[in-house]
């Protein structure tokens, strides 16, 4: 007898050893789930990184491929001869368009769903084929030159990723939509080398809140992102400029004037694109054929003018370093306008933020090189315009002028441009909402919740948010049963029930602590024993509110769900409850 009993001593003395430290860790560092969500939107943001980078990896390899160059896409497209330049981009836009056509196929049972879509009006799920699917497309149109973007990728990738994982987790519905924001602002940190704008452009444009709830885990995910692309690619600030000086505040009035007009040629802007994108759909053309048609009109148009391939990267940067005089900028300006029509018209995948950003610096040239003719003595830089120009246009664009100024600033590190910009931007941003309500966003966000409502979204009840099966334990366990629950999962409250499944109450890990030192008293201790009966609780039927005020003065993480009747039905976060109602309060994207 006594040999049989020596196994169970031997198994009991190991459980509290491992109990022991469960509590030191739990009293020491007391994670919270907040902590937790912290490090999944870390992990969140490094995926998205090494996603971005694979990404840009691929598509220089398919632009070698095409173009037979290792130069940039302008320079490459100078190199080409002038069929060249007509065979690229039209081989990229039917490639594009064959791939999203067997595509189409291999998804006909998989939405669609856009990582905005997901975030605002769906449950978090982005699809991985769909998503491979619409990304390998954007390859080829990017690779051959095509006048779209490389973000609007590279944030979908980033976050499929960021879905993936949170679904692999089990995240509830809100914990999945904010680690989706998560992998969407590591897309853009690591597509801008911008955390903080990152950050700012999920919580202002798609969000629609920049709550702390929400906030910290996306700069959680944005800065790993950024610290994670500069680290494997060497990566620094994206656009270097000459330095800015503000002399007098005559010099302000200008800029004024600058913001004016961008926050008028905005929604131009963007209505010519929607536009284009209509009148690309009236012939009834085959995917491959349209996209392929866009390609061709990009071609043309690059036979004389190389600058309107690609995302228009270089050439903003020669802008900005002053390599053009102001004819050509205006006519790239207008060929590029031409371009990036077509491409985003013919339904090339991409996106058109990078393509906005030079649409600002070019307008913005040409404003300050007007400014300078009409008063040359003491006039600002024109270059200096053409940076402000850059926020003021995508403030107006994207209607949030705080991510705006941050991106610029994070992009040229030129805090002297700061003042201007925040005035130019903030003028931009409400003349473009007075003249038309939608946004380069919120279109699409209009268009997806006319079809799909919001079905994701808590209408304000906790049976909505509740979590099925939480831990438990029956009345009569055993301390070694009671153990390896605490062990085996992350809470710090394990609820109790009878053999009805009624909730009797639950047992806190700190409770447990007395008996850690005695594996003979612990032996003869029950459920019953150590149980606190007392324990708050939420009924399904009760408003978040009213689950809030339960959390109040409780450093627990999450409360036991209840039943009229007594029964034990879940569980609900008090992460979730956060969320939910950071969700409730967030106005619609403008």
């Amino acid at each position: 007898m006594k040999g049989a009993h020596e196994p169970t001593q031997l198994l009991m003395a190991r459980l509290l050893r491992l109990l022991r430290w469960r509590v030191w860790i739990a009293e020491r560092l007391q994670p919270t789930e907040w902590q937790a969500t912290l490090l999944w939107a870390a992990l969140a943001g490094f995926a998205g990184a090494i996603s971005s980078l694979v990404f840009r990896a691929l598509a220089e390899d398919i632009h070698r491929l095409l173009t037979g160059s290792d130069a940039g896409v302008v320079e490459s497209f100078r190199l080409l001869p002038w069929w060249g330049r007509l065979a690229v981009p039209t081989a990229g836009g039917l490639m594009a368009g064959l791939v999203l056509l067997w595509g189409g196929r291999l998804t006909r049972t998989q939405s669609s769903t856009d990582y905005m879509e997901a975030i605002v009006i769906g449950t978090g799920h982005v699809p991985i084929r769909a998503s491979l699917v619409k990304s390998t497309a954007a390859l080829f149109s990017i690779g051959s030159g095509g006048s779209i973007g490389r973000e609007g990728p590279m944030v979908q990738l980033s976050a499929m990723l960021a879905s993936f994982i949170g679904r692999w987790r089990r995240f509830s519905p809100p914990q999945l939509r904010l680690l989706v924001a998560c992998g969407a602002a590591a897309g853009i940190a690591s597509a801008y080398f911008a955390p903080l704008a990152g950050s700012f452009f999920v919580a202002e444009i798609i969000l629609g809140t920049i709550a702390m709830e929400s906030l910290g885990p996306l700069v959680a995910a944005s800065v790993t992102a950024a610290l994670t692309v500069k680290f494997l690619s060497n990566a620094h600030q994206l656009y270097e400029v000459p330095r800015f000086v503000l002399n007098s505040p005559w010099e302000i009035p200008p800029f004024l004037l600058l913001g004016l007009l961008a926050g008028m040629g905005a929604p131009i802007f963007l209505q010519s694109l929607r536009l284009a994108e209509k009148a690309f759909l009236v012939p009834r053309l085959p995917l491959a054929v349209r996209l392929g048609l866009g390609g061709l009109i990009v071609g043309a148009v690059a036979v004389a003018v190389p600058e309107v391939c690609g995302n228009g990267y270089s050439v903003v940067l020669a802008i900005l370093n002053g390599g053009y005089a102001w004819r050509i900028v205006a006519l790239v300006l207008v060929c590029k306008w031409l371009a990036t029509a077509a491409s985003f018209g013919s339904g090339a995948p991409g996106g058109v933020f990078t393509p906005a950003l030079f649409m600002g610096a070019s307008a913005g040239l040409l404003y300050g090189t007007g400014i300078r003719a009409l008063f040359p003595v003491g006039t600002v830089d024109p270059v200096a315009f053409a940076l402000v120009g850059m926020g003021a246009f995508l403030a107006a664009a994207t209607r949030a002028p705080v991510m705006a100024v941050i991106l610029l600033f994070e992009m040229t590190l030129s805090y002297d441009i700061v003042v201007p910009l925040l005035l130019c931007s903030v003028i931009a941003y409400y003349t473009a909402k007075g003249i038309e309500s939608h946004s380069l966003y919120s279109e699409f966000l209009r268009r997806k919740s006319a079809d799909q409502p919001a079905a994701g979204l808590p209408a304000g009840r906790v049976d909505e948010l509740m979590r099925l099966n939480p831990p438990s334990a029956p009345i009569d366990a055993r301390f070694a049963e009671i153990a390896r629950t605490f062990l085996g999962v992350r809470v710090n409250n394990l609820y109790v029930t009878d053999a009805h499944g009624r909730f009797r109450g639950a047992i806190a890990l700190h409770d447990i602590k007395p008996y850690l030192a005695d594996a003979a008293l612990a032996e003869l201790v029950l459920a019953r024993d150590i149980v606190l009966e007392d324990f708050p609780r939420v009924r399904p039927d009760h408003t978040l509110g009213d689950a809030l005020a339960a959390f109040v003065g409780l450093t627990a993480e999450r409360l036991p769900v209840v039943s009229g009747d007594g029964l034990l039905l879940g569980s609900i976060s008090k992460s979730d409850l956060l969320l939910a109602m950071v969700e409730q309060r967030k106005k619609p994207a403008a």
